[in-house]
């Protein structure tokens, strides 16, 4: 005899059974008795003989089939034929355990199991933060200011604003340089001209923002295009190179793969490079894969999200960041367990502007952009929230910047033989002195708080590559990069950048 495998249609039959066997009608619906209690003779193909209870009507039901339809008399034979399975399924030797099972807790299944404890954090969540909204109003009041978007302080910042308009002479220049290349007015090599132009890119950012008492944002931003601009003209200038090396090698007869679908022509286009500039990505490329059209309404609730969450960026900023960071003293230099206390204090709402700014850039602005210019490729992030290392982290996090690194400088440096050790080395170290500009330029301090927070990030990579290699399918690693980068890495980073300014502050107006 085969039983049904499920190990809950033992309980479903034990309960119908229960109730046959008070006496009730076999006469009623068909329902799951049949359905999750069948029983298979695999000896004999003779129906089973139904074992009868006295005082049950299965006698008058079944003895006279001659009264009855043929569809209600086999109807009658189904439910006694249930009632023998129900009773054999019921039987103490019938076996309760038949299958390997997880605790629904266990670490393999709690994700398959976790709606309701995700509810129970986000009712736990929504009252903890309550909590913290009325207790800083009741202790500090309202503290958002009413020139905190634009006041007439903003209006010093117009060199800034003046050099953000400017930098777009260099990518005209690069532009320049390689239409002179292609109509052999200048021969090769022209990596010295791009390397000029491409420097002067960035410099002359950071010698407007340090001759200049601009805010720290305005300083960010600035930085922040000058970077993108560096980092564009470099792929610029590379991807044209290597067409350059193609088109030469076709000109050869040379055969060359197309394994990839590449386009092999080599044409320098001002109008390619001008999408290439305003693009939501960091790799040229003459052709990109573009959408068929422009969902207007779906642009203008991106821009909603876009403005509601850039005002809850600012709330917490203000309302809460500040008065921690105010109130705090140099972790350095400060009681030890007040440092830690205030490190603490300060990485919840830190890590709430941290998501916000990562949603609104990397989902909602980029998003928004690449739907303006029909960009295709929007894979901007991966699922980085679950990486297990750092090392898949900075792979899944920054897409664009991750692909250009790979594209500019990981593989060129493996095709020139340096090992790849040195070579992830060697990407860190620019990722480090690209995160200093933007930082310490702005703040007008180089203490390479953010340099060594990034070189931090090797030591890093190997010890979790080393845990998850040890204790395989865990989640230690993610454990380790959500303590180390959210909860301890960013509020120490902001504690420390504050006082630098502020003792750089004082001994201003003192001097």
């Amino acid at each position: 005899m085969a039983i049904s495998e499920d190990s809950e249609s033992l309980f479903a039959a034990a309960a119908a059974s229960s109730v046959i066997q008070s006496g009730s009608s076999v006469r009623r619906r068909p329902s799951a008795i049949s359905a999750v209690a069948t029983v298979e003779d695999e000896s004999s193909s003779e129906e089973p003989v139904p074992v009868r209870d006295s005082g049950s009507d299965v006698d008058d039901s079944v003895s006279s089939e001659q009264h009855v339809s043929p569809a209600t008399a086999n109807r009658e034979k189904n439910q006694v034929h249930d009632i023998s399975a129900t009773k054999f399924a019921y039987r103490p030797s019938a076996p309760a355990h038949r299958r390997v099972k997880e605790s629904p807790l266990s670490s393999d299944n709690i994700f398959r199991h976790h709606a309701g404890l995700f509810n129970l954090c986000i009712v736990v969540l929504v009252a903890v933060n309550s909590r913290l909204i009325i207790e800083n109003l009741m202790k500090y009041g309202w503290l958002i200011r009413t020139g905190f978007w634009f006041s007439s302080k903003s209006l010093r910042d117009w060199p800034l604003f003046m050099c953000c308009l400017s930098l777009a002479i260099f990518p005209f220049a690069a532009f320049v340089v390689e239409k002179l290349v292609q109509q052999k007015c200048i021969s090769e090599p022209v990596v010295v001209l791009h390397i000029f132009i491409s420097t002067a890119a960035v410099v002359y950012p950071v010698l407007v923002i340090l001759r200049t008492d601009s805010a720290f944002p305005s300083g960010v931003t600035l930085m922040l295009f000058a970077c993108i601009v560096w980092l564009k003209l470099v792929s610029y200038a590379h991807t044209n190179y290597d067409m350059r090396e193609l088109t030469k090698s076709i000109e050869k007869g040379e055969a060359l793969p197309n394994t990839l679908n590449m386009d092999y022509s080599y044409d320098v286009s001002f109008k390619s490079l001008a999408y290439f500039m305003i693009a939501p990505t960091l790799c040229y490329q003459p052709r990109y894969p573009r959408s068929p059209s422009i969902r207007k309404g779906w642009v203008l609730r991106q821009l909603v999200k876009l403005i509601i969450f850039t005002g809850v960026m600012g709330f917490i900023i203000e309302q809460y960041i500040n008065p921690i960071v105010q109130n705090s003293q140099h972790p350095l230099k400060g009681n030890l367990l007040y440092a830690i206390e205030r490190v603490l204090k300060l990485s919840v709402p830190n890590l709430y502007v941290w998501l916000c700014m990562f949603y609104c850039f990397f989902h909602l602005w980029l998003n928004i952009l690449a739907e303006l210019l029909r960009f295709g490729d929007r894979e901007f992030y991966k699922d980085w929230w679950n990486a297990k290392t750092f090392e898949e982290y900075w792979r899944m996090w920054n897409m664009p910047v991750h692909k250009w690194m790979i594209r500019h400088l990981y593989f060129p440096c493996l095709r020139n033989g340096i090992p790849k050790g040195v070579a992830i080395l060697i990407a860190f170290l620019v990722s480090a002195l690209f995160h200093e500009l933007c930082i310490a330029v702005p703040c007008h301090i180089f203490k390479l708080w953010a340099f060594g927070g990034i070189m931090f990030q090797v030591p890093l990579i190997l010890i979790t590559n080393y845990l998850q290699n040890k204790f395989r399918n865990s989640m230690v690693g993610n454990m380790i990069f959500w303590f180390i980068f959210s909860i301890l890495g960013q509020p120490m980073a902001v504690l420390l950048y504050y006082h630098d300014l502020m003792n750089r502050k004082s001994k201003l107006d003192q001097s």
